[in-house]
């Protein structure tokens, strides 16, 4: 493809498991107490007491061997790997129990790079956000007008500049201007445009246009509209200054002003499919998710031997949270174990001996429960971790169930409807597809951010940005903010570190209540292509580990709906999905299998240098917003830059359907002028911090279909030629250069070249092109194609043409 992108080369998919039993959890139970029930607790006190205490730690160690040693120990990795010169750095999501154990396994754990003091001050920020949006909401915003000017500049060419200050401080207020031709025409006549929402540390200040529009009359009046309702209208006046020439083109950012939950996000694009009808609208994913729902649980004892729980058979939110249980000490000697029920109260009168005293084990009582026709239509009840249950239970008085989720009711306890929005003037299949999809993991806070500050964009600078407008206009694109809705609302209101969906598939030995931050599937390990159940490494089967694959390939609903899409629409061509953190661009092959790092197959040499030359475009525009630069060591397939991923969704969608897939890795590190030190940002930064890292990736998404575009509309055929770089007296050595990423297909036995001669290839992982040698003097026959395509002097491979290309490559003398 040669286009403005050519010639620009530039030059983790966590292996982290959730600690195992032995080391994450004590001997003992863990909730030897209820916790609070949802009904004495608000939302905000019970998400601050179910955090754990756990941190982003840092660990230092010596080499590749102490990395896979943690990995064995089962400990959650972050997708963060920094090579130091006394080792490697890497970052684990521990409690400060499973930090003492791992430093006292030899392992030097060191400082927080978060804890749950900075999960506090992101939630007050998000709540306080919120508030103020709640508030603007619910009546019509007061719109004070600051400046509204014309001015002329170097040719006499007029331009238009408006201040205008909302009530409604949130970023999801958007201001509209419209102006008149001059005294006496109609309102609007002169032109429309979307404003900016200028903010200063963190603070909204007022809207405007991020430079002076060019007007080709002055207007006299011009009428500003609130998307909360307000208007007004002002005289414009004639400014006494003078400007440089504005730019060309006005463009319109920064939609985004705290962390969003998957059901804010999936708002957010509903409502942008209705404002923008002509071009969006919102696609149902087939597949709804188990939901963010939980069964109710209560546990009792206070050693393993002598501990149970019980798990309602109905969800918290669907009754389970209204069954109690209570194990009664009778006065009576002798007395048999007994169960009663009456409605959701289950009642257990525990066995006493000849002397009263209590003589029921454990295992005694799950039996019984179990054995009720009336109490195990109601719940399940297990010993503590597959223990045998012999120690004698004691009393306990009636204890209410609970699920322990602790979102507010505006957050649905049912099947989410994933959805994602389709944007494009022509949405038929005819235009080349991109699909743009962020938070397959639940922790990514930043990732959705990504995916709805593009979209909102895309819809508002359609109509006065001629770059956007080719974009909708050329392409087909498919927008889903949060692939993981469920673990993203678990996530935000209960455990702040969950990876993984909330769907439990562990059994028994690992359900009980203390283990409910570990449950779910780690989406991004679900996928068909390269996956644990194919021995690819990377994935476990550990159901409690932070990379669990799931009982099966694709088991998963939220994994089948990426599927779903991709399929249903095959003119999906390109993808990214966005995950955090660590400032990683990587594409596949994603997984290797061991012993020996069997890689999937590499992409053939044409498609990798596509990846590289895009990847110049598309780094660029990361580093346009605040000068972040993508590190060339953290570019390239991902196995080459992390580790191995078995199961991802970029290895699904490319080696199933050919769709050329990227993986970002926002939150690069941040370089300290004082320490001269890249320091890492980690999963929730504050958003100050958050809301930079969306912003600049988003910008990197619009690349993403600014390549995509290149590619549709490429119709250029390559240009390559034959180079020696090598000979002596019994060999001669060359390679091919090409003017665009294409594959060379070439013949050394005189024959015709086709598409099914030998290939050119890299010469090995980032080394460039494949050096051939012939101990002979050879005609080398050849051709290229680039990816979209297009043959070398419109060679046809497959018909009986002679116009390939060719040249005789001397062996013995020089040429």
């Amino acid at each position: 493809m040669r286009s403005s992108l050519a010639g620009r080369r530039a030059g983790r998919l966590a292996a982290g498991l959730v600690l195992p039993l032995a080391l994450t959890f004590s001997a003992l139970p863990v909730l030897a107490a209820p916790p609070p029930s949802p009904s004495s607790v608000t939302p905000d006190r019970q998400s601050s007491t179910a955090k754990d205490g756990v941190s982003l730690l840092r660990i230092v160690v010596p080499d590749e061997a102490a990395v896979d040693r943690l990995n064995s120990l089962g400990v959650d990795l972050a997708e963060y790997k920094k090579p130091l010169d006394n080792g490697i750095e890497v970052h684990a999501v521990l409690s400060p129990k499973e930090a003492e154990d791992l430093r006292a396994r030899g392992f030097d754990v060191r400082g927080a790079i978060s804890d749950p003091s900075d999960l506090a001050a992101n939630e007050a920020d998000r709540q306080s956000a919120i508030k103020s949006a709640d508030e603007a909401a619910s009546e019509v915003d007061t719109l004070t007008p600051l400046r509204a000017e014309w001015f002329t500049s170097l040719d006499d060419q007029r331009f238009l500049s408006v201040e205008v200050k909302s009530s409604a401080t949130d970023a999801e207020t958007v201001l509209t201007a419209s102006w008149d031709s001059g005294r006496g025409t109609a309102p609007g006549s002169g032109g429309t445009a979307t404003m900016s929402r200028f903010t200063d540390a963190g603070q909204y200040m007022y809207h405007r246009f991020n430079a002076p529009l060019s007007v080709a009359a002055t207007p006299s009046r011009v009428t500003i509209t609130s998307s909360r309702g307000g208007t007004v209208t002002v005289p414009v006046t004639k400014w006494l200054g003078e400007r440089r020439k504005p730019p060309s083109r006005h463009y319109v950012a920064d939609f985004v002003d705290h962390y969003m939950d998957p059901t804010e996000t999936t708002g957010r694009i509903t409502a942008l499919a209705s404002q923008f009808p002509k071009l969006a609208q919102i696609v149902d994913l087939p597949y709804k998710t188990n939901g963010y729902r939980r069964a109710a649980q209560a546990q009792f004892g206070t050693d393993a031997a002598s501990t149970l729980y019980v798990t309602s058979k109905a969800y918290g939110s669907q009754g389970g949270n209204d069954i109690s249980v209570a194990l009664v000490k009778p006065d009576a000697a002798s007395s048999a174990l007994a169960v009663s029920v009456t409605g959701e109260n289950v009642v257990v009168t525990l066995a006493t001996d000849g002397s009263a005293a209590i003589g029921s084990t454990a295992r005694q009582v799950v039996d019984a429960l179990n054995a009720d026709a009336a109490a195990s239509a109601l719940l399940t009840a297990s010993t503590y971790r597959g223990n045998a249950g012999g120690g004698v239970v004691a009393a306990a008085e009636a204890t209410k169930l609970a699920d322990n989720l602790n979102a507010p009711p505006s957050i649905a306890r049912e099947p989410f409807q994933m959805k994602a929005l389709r944007i494009g003037k022509k949405r038929d299949g005819s235009k080349l597809g991109v699909f743009l999809y962020c938070q397959e993991h639940a922790r990514e806070w930043v990732t959705p951010l990504v995916c709805v500050e593009a979209a909102e964009r895309l819809l508002r600078n359609y109509a006065h940005d001629p770059r956007t407008r080719k974009l909708v206009d050329d392409l087909d694109i498919f927008v889903l903010p949060s692939v993981n809705p469920d673990g993203g609302h678990y996530s935000m209101y209960d455990f702040n570190m969950q990876r993984k969906n909330m769907t439990n598939h562990c059994a028994a030995s690992a359900g009980d209540p203390a283990t409910r931050n570990s449950w779910g599937v780690d989406l991004n390990r679900n996928f068909s292509v390269g996956s644990l159940f194919d021995g690819y490494s990377g994935a476990s089967t550990n159901c409690i580990s932070g990379t669990f694959a799931g009982p099966a390939e694709l088991s998963e609903p939220e994994a089948r709906n990426e599927v779903w899409l991709t399929t249903r629409y095959p003119n999906i061509k390109f993808a990214m999905n966005t995950h955090s953190y660590g400032g990683y661009f990587m594409w596949p092959p994603g997984a290797y299998k061991l012993p020996g790092r069997e890689l999937l197959p590499r992409v053939d040499f044409g498609t990798e240098n596509f990846f590289w030359d895009a990847s110049g475009h598309i780094l660029s525009s990361v580093q346009e917003w605040r000068g972040t630069g993508i590190w060339p060591g953290r570019t390239g397939p991902v196995p080459d830059v992390l580790y191995s991923a078995a199961g991802n969704s970029a290895d699904e969608h490319w080696y199933s359907r050919g769709i050329i897939g990227w993986d970002f890795e926002v939150g690069a590190d941040v370089y300290n002028q004082t320490t001269k030190q890249f320091e890492a940002v980690g999963f929730q930064p504050p958003f100050a911090e958050g809301h930079e890292e969306a912003m600049e990736f988003a910008t990197g998404q619009i690349a993403i279909l600014e390549v995509a575009r290149a590619f549709a509309a490429d119709k250029d055929r390559p240009d390559s030629r034959l180079k020696v770089t090598g000979r002596t007296g019994t060999s001669a050595t060359f390679t091919f250069e090409i003017d665009e990423p294409a594959n060379v297909y070439y013949t050394l036995d005189g024959s015709r070249p086709t598409l099914s001669s030998p290939k050119l290839t890299s010469s090995g992982m980032r080394e460039g092109t494949q050096q051939l040698t012939v101990t002979r003097t050879t005609d080398v026959h050849w051709f290229a194609v680039d990816i979209a395509g297009n043959v070398e002097r419109n060679y046809r491979p497959d018909g009986h043409g002679g116009n390939y290309r060719s040249q005789k490559v001397v062996v013995g003398r020089a040429p």
